[in-house]
């Protein structure tokens, strides 16, 4: 227990992690975060770009083009000062993704995630560690710029309240109270949204096996949270960014509650002022129609705003 010391972590550099993407890896991602065949920008390979949410699925995948062993690709950060974390407990807090460069259509080779935990804290819970991430090509030029939470159920270092962040993504405004949504979007998953999307390289079991998701309470089969995340940036730039994959420069969500594979999904999206770089800033809200509960939220987004062609 000496060992554990949460402020040591903070600041530590994880090990470079090799990724690698073909092109029809990424029209495999489209199609798992709900892409339809009416979609041609998407899952046509023929006037088509890369969906800009991929680079998220990659600290699951790395540069493997068969099925891993996702056990062991979570196994746990080897940054000084943390306790030993129960993969089981785990649960994917927040995502952001910040699109400094559209991907490329393969990758190529020495392409890699630069990894560092930025922020940790503790409560009567769990443990939360926050981590940045960098998409860098082989020359080392930062094409993606990522932050995402894990929320440690029940994980303890001192029992007592700690919280340190040195860098963070910007801040999630708050839903107007006082108007209605500017864009409503109404999409459903399909029974084999998990069996699909897992094929980009999320191999959790939960997401497969409903007897995992009936001992950890969820009823069965629970859909990927990073699916979840690519039906919202989906919906957000259909309203938003014309349909077109190089509007979006950055996407951030908080999970709440999660989504069972056939479950309707409803985003509500405010535009709430000009953002970056001749950006529109939007904010958003996922409910789950058969739950009933919001599934994400915190929805932040700036969108080059695109008006959608009648054609």
């Amino acid at each position: 227990m000496s060992q554990i010391n949460l402020e040591k972590a903070i600041g530590h550099q994880e090990a470079d992690f090799p990724v690698a993407w073909l092109k029809r890896d990424l029209l495999l991602y489209a199609v798992g975060i709900g892409a339809k065949a009416t979609d041609q920008t998407l899952v046509n390979d023929k006037d088509w770009a890369p969906f800009p949410t991929y680079p998220v699925v990659l600290q699951f995948k790395g540069e493997d083009q068969d099925i891993n062993d996702f056990r062991k690709r979570v196994g746990g950060s080897t940054a000084p000062g943390l306790p030993k974390f129960d993969p089981n407990r785990g649960v994917h807090g927040t995502q952001s993704i910040e699109i400094l460069k559209p991907i490329p259509e393969v990758s190529g080779p020495g392409w890699k995630l630069k990894k560092r935990i930025v922020g940790v804290s503790e409560n009567k819970s769990g443990i939360v560690v926050e981590a940045e991430t960098l998409l860098v090509d082989a020359h080392g030029t930062v094409y993606a710029k990522l932050y995402g939470s894990s929320f440690n159920l029940g994980a303890k270092a001192t029992g007592t309240k700690f919280a340190k962040r040195i860098a963070g993504p910007p801040p999630a405004k708050d839903i107007p109270k006082d108007r209605a949504p500017d864009h409503v979007v109404r999409d459903r998953t399909s029974p084999e949204q998990a069996a699909v999307y897992r094929l980009s390289g999320d191999y959790n079991a939960l997401h497969i096996d409903p007897k995992i998701g009936q001992a950890t309470g969820f009823g069965g089969v629970i859909l990927h949270g990073l699916s979840t995340f690519g039906f919202a940036a989906r919906a957000v730039l259909s309203a938003v960014g014309g349909g077109r994959p190089d509007s979006l420069r950055y996407f951030a969500v908080r999970f709440s509650s999660p989504v069972k594979p056939g479950d309707a999904l409803e985003t509500s999206i405010w535009e709430i002022g000009p953002g970056p770089i001749g950006t529109v800033e939007v904010a958003f809200v996922m409910k789950n129609l058969d739950s009933g509960k919001v599934c994400l939220s915190h929805g932040v987004a700036f969108v080059k705003k695109v008006e959608k062609s009648k054609l």
